[in-house]
């Protein structure tokens, strides 16, 4: 009898068009009450996942892996920023392809919150001339074993070899307790902009970035000072040198953004760095090209390195992203 009442009553909701989910004994409706915080890239997105939890929906609008100088938004992602409740940027004109974009969304109402605002920016030098414009630094040869000299051939020396101070680094998330400080400031944020409270995740999320911070330097520590120099991609290793005892020797796009042109002067610089000073690995990185970090490599006899510094590991995590950081740099200065 209880089976045909059943029965019964599931023909009833079909006919009748109810939502299945209503006719489902205990079913929990959508939860649309959360808000949304919309975060422009994967590894400051891991921070703010981290801090927040289950308590907003947390959005990235970049795909892990994407070039951050380069990566534009589509319709949707437009979309979606102008329903966030709040936007979590790292400012410094690091996502130039979204800026308008935010800047309007802000214009509109929707809350936007910098980390940049919160950390002592890095100011560096760079030279007069260089582009930021849409090109990335690649071979013009097929043939990726040739000298140093038939690249700087190839890319030209039309750029003018000064300097000028007061780029803003924007690359800030390669030091914990930079971003230990913008963990504070959006614990913050959140609790009197949007009434969410995360005291307790965001003191957790501070121990465990100070421990971070502390796992880096013994990690380090094993590298005696005089080994401590990078040369890198593009300038985006500074913070990390900074809060570890480094020496930015130098870069092969000597520019902030790896969307940056470079001179046949400059790679020539470079290359007398590397060897004036004894460098023992290129760190490439994504935007910057494998042929002419090999080729320098070639030339200088030193190693070339993959390093992974804008792209979150499989696990999503910031934390295992540091340590991945960490490692590669000690092992390859050994």
């Amino acid at each position: 009898m209880i089976k045909r009442g059943l029965l019964l009553f599931a023909g009833l909701c079909l006919l009748i068009s109810i939502p299945l989910a209503a006719c489902q004994t205990g079913a929990n409706p959508a939860d649309n009450s959360k808000k949304s915080i919309v975060v422009t890239y994967s590894i400051l997105g891991s921070i703010v996942k981290d801090l927040a939890g289950e308590s907003v929906n947390v959005t990235v609008l970049m795909p892990n892996g994407a070039d951050l100088h380069a990566w534009e938004p589509s319709a949707k992602d437009i979309e979606t920023v102008n329903k966030a409740d709040l936007i979590v940027q790292n400012g410094l004109a690091l996502e130039s392809g979204i800026q308008k974009t935010i800047n309007q969304a802000g214009q509109r109402g929707v809350k936007i919150f910098s980390a940049s605002d919160y950390v002592s920016i890095r100011q560096i030098e760079e030279k007069e001339g260089t582009s930021t414009g849409d090109h990335h630094l690649e071979a013009e040869t097929e043939d990726e074993h040739h000298g140093l000299h038939d690249h700087e051939a190839a890319i030209g020396d039309e750029h003018s070899h000064h300097h000028e101070a007061g780029a803003s680094d924007p690359h800030l998330w390669t030091d914990p307790v930079a971003m230990k400080n913008v963990v504070i400031a959006l614990a913050k944020a959140l609790k009197e902009d949007m009434g969410i409270n995360v005291d307790v995740r965001s003191t957790d999320l501070q121990s465990r970035l100070d421990s971070l911070n502390k796992e880096i330097i013994d990690v380090v520590s094993a590298l005696p000072s005089a080994d401590r120099k990078l040369v890198t991609g593009h300038e985006s290793m500074g913070y990390f040198a900074q809060r570890y005892g480094f020496q930015m020797i130098g870069a092969i796009i000597p520019s902030i953004t790896s969307q940056a042109e470079v001179s046949a002067a400059d790679l020539a610089e470079l290359k007398e760095l590397i060897q004036d000073n004894q460098v023992k690995a290129i760190f490439t990185e994504h935007g910057t090209s494998p042929a002419v970090a090999r080729a320098i490599g070639d030339e200088t006899g030193i190693k070339v390195i993959e390093l992974n510094t804008h792209t979150l590991p499989e696990d999503g995590s910031y934390f295992t992203f540091e340590r991945n950081l960490a490692k590669v740099i000690a092992d390859g200065l050994k």
